[in-house]
């Protein structure tokens, strides 16, 4: 049987800016509504103004809400975090589809292609033999949130020739397709980001304007299967103000 409510003992401010972030979280307040105003905040909290006004700063830094001038505060649209291949993998497994909450996917391309010396790396291959390369661009109402390719041994072509041509996959994401027609599951993934400037090649994938210095998320995932054999080497291009967000249960 669980004991009585905690207290809440975090100063004034915090326990506002709380408050607001939950409403904002759970879609009780919307992007474009208009907070209460620093005087009326101050009043229904019975607080100082100087306490209000430092709550909706804490809002404003984690980019929450913006200050309209001549109209006020309003509650901001947040742009989509970026997911990692293995992210979407999961949410492909349990929804049959890989979009994120607002997102669309365009521009697939798929072939057959001369592996990369860094993708030959990873996939045990010599550089410039074949290799299956698909990509996309995943998208929301802000703009571009990632471009990813996907580096499979093009072994797959032969049971799945669809793997390699330049249009969206039915039926699931590659791996699905290449489980169900070849019976091996992915039963490992090896994860890992990064961060660096945008190179040219980065910024045309990204449809960004030339010349740009922008710092971009490089998320990459390993899909094994029970073997230990890769079966995709997913590489995802976050683009530049995009975030990573986790949540991690704290025990008590």
């Amino acid at each position: 049987m669980s004991g009585p409510p905690r207290a809440d003992n975090r100063p004034p401010y915090a326990r506002i800016a709380g408050h607001y972030r939950t409403l904002i979280s759970s879609g009780e307040l919307s992007p474009g509504d208009l907070m209460p105003s620093i005087k009326a905040l101050a009043t229904q909290w019975e607080v100082s103004t100087a306490t209000a006004d430092r709550a909706m700063r804490v809002l404003r830094e984690e980019k929450l809400v913006q200050g309209i001038p001549g109209v006020g505060t309003e509650v901001m649209a947040r742009p989509i975090s970026l997911a990692s291949g293995s992210e979407r993998h999961d949410r492909s497994s349990k929804t049959q589809s890989a979009w994120g909450v607002g997102e669309k996917s365009s521009d697939h391309t798929a072939g057959i292609v001369e592996a990369p010396e860094d993708v030959a790396h990873v996939l045990g291959i010599s550089p410039g033999d074949d290799v299956i390369r698909r990509s996309r661009v995943y998208r929301d109402a802000h703009g571009i949130v990632s471009h990813s390719t996907s580096w499979i041994p093009a072994e797959f072509a032969q049971v799945l020739p669809e793997l390699a041509r330049s249009e969206r996959l039915k039926g699931g994401l590659s791996l699905d397709l290449i489980a169900r027609a070849t019976g091996r599951h992915v039963s490992k993934r090896a994860d890992e980001e990064g961060a660096r400037i945008a190179t040219a090649h980065d910024l045309e994938l990204l449809e960004l304007e030339a010349g740009t210095v922008a710092a971009i998320l490089v998320l990459t995932s390993q899909f094994l299967d029970e073997d230990g054999e890769l079966l995709e080497y997913g590489v995802d291009l976050g683009a530049p103000g995009r975030t990573r967000r986790g949540l991690t249960e704290v025990p008590r």
